[in-house]
């Protein structure tokens, strides 16, 4: 939610985060994934003289963003923000957030988010955190954690080996009160653990780990136990998100062959992955019956389900040559009717309809104090 943090869009900066859904930081202009056309809307400039940030300031939609209508800013110069997901009441938000100096990523609880948004930090300090998740009675939320490993934070990845993200394999699964106290350990390795969503109904979790040599997804009851591997193929699976009912798990996936499989393999024995070309993929909640829903050759992550479990809605940097400007898009189960949703000429990613279908939160760098900086953004749904 892990992760999954993956790639992005400026020109300089390298990725930070990883899990769940992917990019929130920059992606270096030499490594990033060539795909199509590129998206209209100007960020706003921002005066030195600027009044002082308000969280919750309403702002207006992009031209041409006609699904979405008063976009409330949570977050705004105060470190890098993404990966927001709700809380069953549609109330609260988690995240993970470099706020206040972090080192590296930390969880984080946002309250009354239509009301006057208050920040409490959930994560202990300890480690990096990544991919945060209410719990169906919203009274604890889980994350995954590499403080076993060690209370500092991890080495960031190795870009000599040009643009790749860190496995780290000292994550594990915890799970805490909402407040965040009292964490424990709720499924642990051996190796990486994290990008941990879960099933409204029933509790159940799936996630992404590399337990078994490859990086695969896995469903677990709500107290951990009996594990189950859902993905088999070579290649990323990860960052998964059930439907509403349950009954279904989108994803995203990539399927590396030849010398691309093979540099796959290489990086993934160091702990790495090359993000190149992710694809969304849809199958029933036992593992069966798997559908690759896009054929962008891009890179496309962040997938969820619209409210009545027909549609998907995703992030990609399909249509831009540079690979850098990322949008999100919807498309039926069938992979038939993809919409383009936003079209910002930047980051927008990580999105989530509330529970009621009527807000759709999401992660960009619009309107930030600095270029390429990430904040998080809860807009009205128009059908």
């Amino acid at each position: 939610m892990m992760r999954l943090r993956y790639t992005v869009l400026a020109v300089v900066l390298a990725l930070d985060v990883m899990p769940c859904g992917h990019p929130h930081r920059p992606m270096p202009a030499e490594h990033a994934p060539v795909a199509g056309a590129a998206g209209g809307g100007a960020a706003v400039a921002t005066s030195a003289a600027a009044p002082a940030f308000v969280p919750g300031t309403i702002l207006a939609a992009e031209p041409g963003e006609k699904h979405l209508r008063n976009l409330r800013q949570l977050t705004y110069n105060d470190g890098e923000n993404a990966e927001a997901y709700w809380s069953f009441d549609g109330t609260s938000l988690t995240m993970q957030s470099t706020r206040g100096d972090a080192p590296c990523d930390r969880i984080w609880r946002i309250d009354d988010v239509f009301g006057t948004p208050t920040f409490s930090m959930v994560s202990d300090g300890k480690g990096r955190t990544t991919c945060s998740y209410f719990t169906p009675d919203d009274k604890h939320i889980l994350y995954s954690s590499t403080e076993a490993a060690s209370p500092e934070c991890p080495p960031k990845p190795d870009m000599s080996k040009g643009y790749v993200w860190a496995l780290y394999a000292g994550y594990d699964v915890y799970l805490g009160n909402r407040d965040g106290s009292d964490p424990k350990p709720l499924i642990k390795g051996p190796g990486y653990d994290a990008e941990t969503t879960i099933c409204p109904k029933d509790g159940s979790m799936v996630f992404t780990s590399t337990r078994d040599g490859d990086i695969d997804l896995y469903r677990a009851d709500a107290d951990g136990s009996h594990v189950k591997r859902l993905t088999t193929e070579p290649g990323y699976d990860g960052g998964a998100f059930f439907s509403p009912d349950c009954k279904q798990i989108v994803w995203r996936a990539s399927r590396p062959e030849g010398k691309d499989l093979q540099d796959y393999r290489d990086l993934l024995k160091e702990g790495l992955i090359r993000p190149t070309k992710l694809e969304i993929y849809v199958m029933d909640a036992d593992g069966k019956h798997k559908k690759q829903l896009t054929h962008l050759g891009a890179a496309s992550f962040g997938p969820s389900f619209f409210p009545n479990g027909k549609r998907v809605i995703f992030a990609t940097n399909n249509g831009d040559p540079t690979g850098r400007n990322f949008d999100l898009y919807a498309v039926d189960v069938d992979g038939k009717n993809l919409e383009r949703i936003t079209t910002y000429d930047g980051f927008d990613a990580f999105p989530l309809f509330s529970p009621d279908g009527k807000h759709l939160v999401f992660s960009s760098n619009r309107h930030g104090a600095k270029p390429h900086e990430t904040n998080v953004f809860v807009a009205d749904w128009i059908d």
